[in-house]
């Protein structure tokens, strides 16, 4: 579903993802970890094509990414080409990004409507599904400012899969949250883990959730893979001092593995 070829991201001197290559599975849920810094949501953003690339390739659902064919040969790819890859991923962010003057239904409609198309009653229809699905059904004329931080988490879900994609990246999506707010948000995500074969890449801090939600987790580090396995190896028996460090200081500031 992604492929990833030699990947390098240069912020000016500053190399954040260095020669990095890996692969990710047709339905795979796949957790991305490490320290701040490491490269874990640059990833993320050049899936989505908020950050471009210095070098390297990607691959989604076989098609490339960042290049493209014109008379025979690989060119870089314009915005069209973006455009139509860009539909096949969406992207849950840390701080919601919710448009504070619409409604709930406003905000999850809005994208189906003007990128794809819908007409409005089946993008309305569709988003009453969704919110059904995240457990807020009766707050779809509610505004954002009405709703707590986990509920504004749950309508960014929402709203990301109303587009309907392929893969989906969930970036720290808890992390803003209080901690009594973090358990709903994460018990959406264990749902649609469990009830759909979208691809799904999660950067997170809650290793505990890692846990039970990865097929696989990577650990990264200076914008490389330390180390990768299914998650029962990487909490529980990692090979690496480095892994093995990390995993400790998450354990000592109480973070559940």
């Amino acid at each position: 579903m992604i492929r990833i070829d030699n990947l390098v991201k240069s912020f000016g001197t500053f190399k954040v993802l260095d020669g990095l290559s890996f692969d990710v599975m047709p339905g795979e849920k796949l957790a991305l970890i490490g320290p701040s810094g490491s490269g874990k949501t640059t990833i993320l953003r050049i899936l989505m094509t908020l950050e471009s690339i210095s070098d390297g390739h990607i691959e989604i659902c076989g098609d490339q990414l960042y290049h493209m064919q014109r008379n025979g040969r690989e060119v870089p790819a314009d915005e069209a080409h973006l455009h139509k890859m860009r539909s096949h991923i969406g992207m849950v962010f840390q701080h919601f990004n919710l448009f504070p003057h619409k409604s709930v239904l406003e905000n999850i409609t809005l994208a189906p409507i003007l990128t794809k198309g819908t007409p409005r009653a089946k993008a309305e229809a569709r988003a009453m599904e969704l919110l059904e699905m995240v457990g807020l059904a009766d707050k779809a004329d509610a505004r954002p400012a009405q709703l707590s931080g986990g509920q504004k988490q749950r309508v960014a879900i929402a709203r990301a899969l109303a587009l309907q994609p392929r893969i989906m990246l969930f970036d720290e999506v808890t992390s803003a949250l209080d901690p009594e707010l973090v358990e709903e948000v994460l018990l959406v995500m264990k749902r649609l883990a469990a009830e759909t074969d979208m691809t799904m890449l999660l950067v997170t801090h809650e290793m505990g959730f890692a846990h039970e939600f990865a097929d696989r987790v990577l650990f990264f580090d200076k914008g490389r893979i330390v180390e990768q396995g299914p998650p029962e190896q990487i909490f529980s028996n990692p090979r690496e001092e480095r892994t093995q460090s990390f995993l400790r200081k998450i354990i000592a500031a109480g973070h559940r593995v």
